[in-house]
């Protein structure tokens, strides 16, 4: 019986390695790039001295003239409409899975009977199973161009919703088109006009088989502080002191659903906005506009919960609205920070919790 030491082992093995790596490297270096992949393609490594091979070999150039045949078609990987075994994490429902702001020209029906062409930034979205992996959200957009061209109304949107829903077989569903929606607004006294942008968003939702309808608008306007306003006058009066209060620019997210009916215009709710608290920013401006402006916001100072409670009176006057919110932020002109409301009314809009960036979103630039 013959008995090897470890070290005579080790030898042996490092000797017959470097014998087999030379002999790997003498049948390589007359092997193809092809002969080489299909051994093992890091073999090609062991040459220092040629180019790594480019195996397979692709071409370089886009072929303009290739056409898609329906066998080619079928071939093709579709890894995002695979089995519920690829799924990745937790198998839960996702509410809401789809795409945000795919931009498009929009035609809108105005209340004076015209249409309007307006850029319009559109987020659709389904509910996905918890067995789906996951949906083509190219469909989405798909869907929506259906019916593009036309004049968009809610009964439009229902449709492109129900397109969708059903290519992308699910139960829930949203559609949102945002867009800046112009109103010409005259001056307070000098007679002059000009155009008022208003940021308006149309939203379409399908839950539980029900169907809503609703509108968002940014109604921007100044808010001057009552309290503020008496401290001023207390100090003219009592000392003749010059003082004057403290105003800022403002924003009211009003939410609203809306019912079967009549109509609700866009201009409806602006100008439900506007009655509600008519210190709206202004557009165009000379000297007597300004101090009506002065005079107007004298005549009507208001605490930002006074302004939620101001929208909330002329929403629910009207029938053709059903649940609504009011969020309300004055940009504090005194205070470094600001001073903010949310009033809900019906379950719709009800929230527990809030989104932690939601009052950031209501800054308005100009």
């Amino acid at each position: 019986m013959n008995i090897h030491s470890p070290e005579t082992s080790e030898i042996n093995d490092r000797l017959e390695a470097k014998r087999a790596l030379a002999a790997l490297r003498a049948w390589a270096s007359k092997a193809t790039p092809t002969e080489i992949a299909e051994l093992d393609p890091a073999i090609a490594r062991l040459l220092p001295d040629q180019p790594l091979a480019n195996y397979p070999d692709l071409s370089r150039e886009y072929p303009s003239d290739f056409e898609i045949t329906p066998e080619y078609h079928a071939s093709l990987p579709d890894l995002q409409n695979g089995p519920s075994s690829l799924i990745r994490g937790e198998k839960q429902l996702i509410q809401h899975v789809g795409i945000s702001n795919f931009r498009l020209p929009i035609k809108f029906h105005i209340r004076e009977g015209d249409d309007i062409t307006l850029q319009t930034s559109v987020t659709g979205t389904v509910s996905l199973d918890a067995e789906k992996k996951g949906i083509n959200m190219s469909r989405i957009m798909r869907s929506f161009y259906r019916h593009a061209e036309k004049t968009f109304s809610f009964e439009v949107m229902e449709a492109a919703l129900a397109d969708y829903v059903t290519d992308l077989e699910s139960l829930d569903a949203r559609l949102q088109m945002r867009f800046s929606y112009p109103m010409r607004i005259d001056s307070l006294r000098s007679g002059l006009s000009g155009y008022q942008y208003y940021d308006i968003a149309l939203e379409k939702v399908q839950q539980n088989g029900v169907l809503h309808k609703i509108i968002h608008l940014d109604f921007v306007y100044s808010s001057t502080c009552p309290c503020s306003l008496e401290l001023s006058e207390h100090a003219r009066q009592s000392r003749g002191q010059l003082a004057t209060p403290h105003s800022q620019r403002s924003v009211a997210r009003i939410s609203v659903e809306v019912v079967e009916g009549d109509c609700l215009w866009f201009e409806d709710l602006i100008e439900m906005a506007r009655a509600a608290v008519p210190t709206e920013t202004q557009v165009m401006v000379k000297r007597e506009d300004e101090q009506a402006f002065a005079e107007l916001n004298a005549a009507n100072p208001i605490f930002v919960e006074d302004a939620a409670r101001l929208f909330c009176e002329q929403l629910k006057a009207d029938p053709r609205i059903g649940d609504f919110r009011v969020i309300a932020s004055h940009q504090e002109s005194l205070h470094s920070h600001d001073a903010v409301s949310v009033l809900t009314d019906g379950p719709l809009f009800a929230s527990t919790s809030l989104d932690p960036k939601l009052f950031n979103t209501l800054f308005h630039v100009g």
